[in-house]
């Protein structure tokens, strides 16, 4: 089957829906191609908030968001990547409201902001209420209100079809290959313009927040035909993921007053970050955290945990502005966050690394930003570099808003001047080899096997704190697990719905993605923001102040190039908080 839009979307959450609806108000034939109904998205699951200086609480600036973006980010984000998203932001909130999303309120009507971690006033002097919510469901909100536009603007939305293949042909994007779940048909699409949105990858670790679609699956495709991956090695942990399962508790907790306590009852953040102490950034909090259950002081028989304490908060706060994850830790734990505390530890959550941008999502192909014609990225997906080396709490829900518009206006507006590319049966073959091969095999390689082993062992040496030694010991695991990947086999042979099938594809995803992080984390001997090296504690900007390119070679085999930090108004100082 061939299909034909000029504007063809990657993903279906928020930095999907809003290129794919900023790209039909410019008038493109616009198409979304999602592993999951729309309003299944991973954009569904953030809960606290989306920051911008708004000013409704207090007094707030575009130019103060900026400020903890960048220190946020550990100065490795590109400060005129953050220089556009803090102004943009505060349009985009507002046209989000516009667009009918519920946002809390204040008594003067005017949309309700609260505190979230690293975002301050007045250059990082105190914390400041800056992140817009709809209760501690946002994400949700920004996902239905987006997905409601697209209904109205009349895009053609092709529900679970899982995208095998990105058609790259002299240096230009000419269209997608995918699969449909529902026939087990490979369809062929062709696209004047290509944005991707299709997530992230926290599926690579055992512990995680993310979804189980979220496997990085267009980031292993690029990456396989040649394109770089950046700053792959800054894969960030949210403090507070529910022990043990690491469902994900908001910073919003936090932001309404929510305190981290170890088994001596202290609140050990004022020990780390003494003047916004539990909303510091994420890294921080995180490696606090297992700073204290590594020194003893961890909750529970294991002594595996801490604890987030809320019962000091008054209940009307805990039920009307957290109502979800109060029903989380009730529900999974039985833990009642009204009379005790929950233990929390932290969770794989968002990756600061990905697919190389501009400032409009052009997806580029080298140190030099040599653009790709007709493909774009945005979202989780993408790395404008505007998260650095750490991203701030609310940072995601702005950055798919802000650079999701983007992307689909640049996209459809490209699009008006391009031409179709013909495509023919012979672009499916790839594609049909890959899924022949795993449906025919013999070998004696189970899937689920497979992944545990990748999971346990990418939380074991390459998560929250790593070394040079466990690193190579990752290498070599990755190696073994990508030649033992080539050998599995799956039961169902069938064409309809074959989930076993498309699980064995989004292991081959996983592991690529790894293999681009790992081997950048070992590259990268410096700590910086997620990234921290305990052989090499220190922030070394005289050598590492640069985005890393990590190009597939072969197999195990990975090599870098480099790319300037995009300096700005704002110099690389130590980040204290």
């Amino acid at each position: 089957m061939a299909h034909r839009h000029e504007v063809i979307v990657v993903g279906a959450g928020g930095a999907g829906l809003a290129t794919a609806l900023y790209a039909a108000r410019e008038g493109a034939n616009v198409a979304v191609v999602s592993k999951l109904y729309p309003t299944r998205s991973h954009t569904g699951a953030a809960q606290g908030g989306i920051g911008a200086a708004l000013g409704n609480v207090e007094e707030d600036h575009w130019e103060w968001h900026m400020f903890d973006t960048v220190k946020g980010g550990d100065y490795l984000t590109d400060q005129d990547a953050a220089e556009v998203f803090a102004k943009e932001v505060i349009e985009a909130v507002i046209e989000l409201e516009h667009m009918g999303l519920p946002f809390d309120r204040l008594p003067n009507g005017k949309i309700a902001q609260r505190r979230f971690g690293g975002h301050t006033k007045d250059w990082g002097k105190a914390p400041v209420h800056r992140a817009a919510h709809a209760a501690d469901r946002t994400g949700h909100m920004i996902l239905q209100t987006l997905y409601q536009q697209c209904v109205k603007h009349n895009i053609t939305f092709y529900n679970e079809f899982h995208v095998t293949d990105v058609i790259i042909e002299d240096g230009v994007a000419k269209g997608l290959v995918a699969y449909e779940l529902a026939t087990g048909e490979l369809h062929l699409f062709e696209a004047k313009a290509i944005v991707i949105a299709s997530g992230g990858f926290g599926r690579i670790y055992k512990v995680t927040s993310n979804a189980y679609t979220l496997t990085g699956d267009l980031q292993a495709i690029l990456y396989r035909k040649g394109l770089p991956l950046e700053d792959m090695e800054f894969y960030q942990f949210h403090p507070t993921g529910l022990y043990p399962l690491g469902i994900l508790l908001t910073e919003g907790a936090r932001g309404e007053g929510g305190i981290l306590r170890n088994a001596l009852g202290e609140r050990f953040m004022e020990r780390y970050a003494p003047t916004i102490k539990d909303l510091a950034p994420r890294d921080l909090v995180s490696r606090a955290m297992y700073l204290e259950v590594r020194e003893g002081r961890g909750v529970g028989p294991k002594k595996d945990h801490v604890l987030l304490d809320l019962t000091h908060l008054p209940p009307e706060v805990i039920e009307k502005k957290l109502p979800d994850i109060t029903e989380f830790s009730r529900i999974y734990l039985g833990v009642d966050p009204l009379k005790e505390p929950v233990p929390v530890m932290p969770t794989a959550h968002y990756a600061m690394g990905g697919i190389p941008t501009t400032l409009w999502g052009q997806v580029i192909r080298d140190e030099n930003n040599t653009v790709v014609p007709g493909l774009y990225a945005a979202g989780e997906a993408a790395c404008v570099s505007l998260h650095g080396a750490n991203r701030l709490g609310t940072n995601s829900l702005g950055d798919l808003v802000v650079f999701g518009r983007r992307a689909g206006i640049h996209a459809a507006r490209f699009a008006k001047d391009a031409d179709y590319h013909e495509l023919t049966e012979a672009h499916l073959g790839e594609s049909r080899e890959r899924i022949e091969r795993i449906k025919n095999s013999r070998g004696k390689e189970r899937v689920a096997a497979l992944r545990a082993e990748l999971q346990q062992t990418m939380m074991d040496h390459a998560s929250v704190f790593r070394t040079g030694e466990l690193l190579k010991k990752q290498v070599e695991i990755l190696k073994e697990l990508m030649d033992r990947y080539k050998h599995i086999a799956i039961d169902d042979k069938g064409e309809a719905y074959n989930t076993e099938l498309v699980e064995a594809l989004e292991l081959g995803y996983l592991l690529e993605v790894s293999e681009a992080l790992v081997h950048s984390a070992l590259n990268r001997t410096e700590s910086r923001g997620a990234h921290a090296r305990e052989d090499y504690p220190e922030r070394d900007d005289q050598n590492w102040l640069k985005h890393t390119l990590a190009y597939k070679v072969e197999d195990g085999k990975v090599a870098f190039r480099y790319k300037p930090v995009v300096l700005g108004r704002f110099e690389p100082k130590a980040r204290t908080y």
